[in-house]
């Protein structure tokens, strides 16, 4: 089994620029589609951004799409969202997720990957 874990969370400024990173160990995520999601307090874990296991592909929630890019550095076996242009309702638990080639994006996209990291708090102050 693949074993994710996150980092680079913080507390940052409205505006501000934070990367996170998931590190996997185990199996390669050379064959595996990654993403990741969010959830603040009272609300539904949301999806953020998805890459495919050969990096063609990528896919964003709504509410992310501009500020945050994801991808991922299979040499370093890790995946990376950057996120830009903070904004305090981006405060949330940040958790990366993987799952072998093979199962349809519109699953995964809510919440169908089979392997999770703990997460990592982002923390955006206005």
């Amino acid at each position: 089994q693949v074993q994710l874990v996150e980092s680079g969370g913080g507390l940052v400024q409205a505006g501000d620029s934070l990367r996170l990173a998931c590190a996997a160990s185990g199996r390669t995520f050379s064959s595996y589609n990654t993403g990741w999601f969010r959830q603040a307090p009272g609300k539904e874990r949301e999806f953020v951004a998805g890459i495919s296991w050969s990096g063609g592909m990528t896919y964003y929630g709504d509410s992310v799409k501009g500020r945050f890019t994801i991808s991922r550095d299979d040499a370093k076996n890790t995946v990376y969202l950057q996120m830009n242009s903070l904004k305090p309702e981006d405060t949330a638990v940040y958790y990366c997720a993987a799952d072998i080639r093979g199962s349809p994006w519109m699953d995964l996209r809510q919440g169908g990957f089979r392997s999770w990291g703990q997460g990592t708090q982002v923390t955006v102050s206005s």
